[in-house]
């Protein structure tokens, strides 16, 4: 006969452990304590067998039945119900023991005791350099080695101020896990013992502001490829690094708004930007188009379009034209900033034109406008003075940008 919720309900414990039938083998465990456990027995590979459904009354009778169907389905198609559930259980176990797991566990633990700028920073470093190499990782799998690798690769693109926060953030999210018992050791312990030495600050070389006229009035007599040329002027009215050009494709460029968006994944410190383009940079851009627009780049190499040109190509053209030692691409960055600074420009705006990031962590994260109206409007002037210094006209001053 079927068991009836009322029965299981009633069942008092006895001295002995005993059981009430339901149908298809399922039963209803009853035990001295009073404690009550469906189980089910069946038969595999002709041996009789016995397996937990869980206990009453968390699991109801009619769940119990469900958990039964199941059990016997797993039995046509040839799966030993007993199997299959440790399988779950240690697929389960695996899960929660992934090293993403446990980061975003962490995170969560310690996000309300942080400033809102922290938690935003700390999962800004997990999901752009620390998940996608590790995250997926068994946590017992994930050895020291493994973490100097990653480290290895944030020094390799030179941002060491994001390594020392990623060896930061890897130890605390180890010794969480060694508190909580999810870890054994923790292999993230005295990475800064082997960390990159960063390289002293290097002052590229650049001539002085005045000297713009005569630098590219020699470049655009030279014989540089017009493409060459046309990048150094772009290096120059917009002050990104040499290499954020090279690989621009055009699809970051919106020629309506004029602005172009370089995407986290193509910057140094993993963080998109925007950049505000002046009049002059359009025009060199539908310029540009002719000579580049049916190809995915600006810059095409030139024995593969598909490919961008060499990273020594611009800096080859300022050394052909006679500023070797003198002036190199990256220098435009530093003409750009030492000019701005000196007009009397918002500090902070010329930090963000120059996609630096900012030591303090809240105007940094929470900087959401990206002062781009007011970048727009510096980079818009500097292009102009820019003109005016080699027509050779007076220049009204330039306006000073302070907020």
């Amino acid at each position: 006969m079927a068991l009836t919720d009322t029965a299981a309900r009633t069942a008092k414990p006895r001295d002995k452990l005993y059981r009430l039938a339901d149908t298809s083998g399922l039963c209803l465990e009853v035990t001295p304590s009073g404690s009550k456990l469906w189980r089910l027995r069946y038969r595999f590979g002709g041996k009789a067998k016995m397996i937990a459904l869980g206990p009453y009354p968390t699991i109801t009778l009619a769940k119990a039945r469900e958990r039964r169907e199941d059990a016997r389905r797993q039995l046509a198609n040839g799966i030993d119900p007993a199997v299959h559930k440790q399988a779950e259980k240690r697929a389960k176990v695996a899960h929660v023991h992934r090293f993403e797991d446990l980061a975003r566990e962490w995170h969560a633990y310690n996000s309300p005791r942080w400033a809102p700028s922290t938690a935003a920073k700390a999962m800004q470093y997990l999901e752009a350099d620390i998940l996608p190499v590790i995250g997926k990782f068994a946590l017992d799998e994930i050895k020291r080695p493994d973490l100097v690798a990653l480290v290895r690769k944030v020094e390799k693109r030179g941002a060491f101020n994001v390594a020392t926060k990623i060896r930061q953030w890897l130890s605390q999210i180890f010794r969480y896990g060694l508190a909580k018992g999810a870890v054994e050791a923790n292999p993230a312990t005295d990475l800064d013992v082997v960390a990159a030495v960063a390289p002293r600050t290097q002052h590229h070389p650049h001539v002085q502001f005045s000297e713009i006229p005569t630098l590219l009035a020699k470049l655009d007599a030279s014989k540089s490829d017009p493409l060459t040329r046309m990048a150094i002027h772009l290096l120059l009215l917009t002050g990104v690094r040499p290499g954020e050009l090279r690989h621009a494709p055009w699809t970051e460029f919106d020629l309506v708004s004029a602005t172009w968006t370089i995407p986290a994944e193509r910057m140094k410190a993993r963080r998109s930007h925007i950049v505000p383009l002046p009049q002059q940079a359009m025009e060199l851009l539908t310029q540009l188009q002719e000579l580049s627009g049916k190809y995915p780049i600006l810059f095409p190499g030139r024995n593969n379009r598909e490919r961008p040109q060499s990273e020594n190509t611009v800096n080859k053209a300022l050394h052909q034209i006679g500023y070797e030692g003198r002036q190199t691409g990256h220098g435009f960055r530093h003409l750009l900033s030492t000019e701005l600074n000196s007009c009397g420009y918002n500090r902070d705006w010329i930090e963000r034109q120059l996609a630096h990031g900012d030591q303090d962590e809240i105007r940094d994260t929470y900087n959401h406008a990206h002062y781009l109206p007011q970048r727009r409007q510096m980079m818009q002037e500097w292009a102009d003075k820019i003109d005016a210094l080699r027509a050779g006209t007076n220049v009204v001053s330039i306006r000073s940008g302070q907020a």
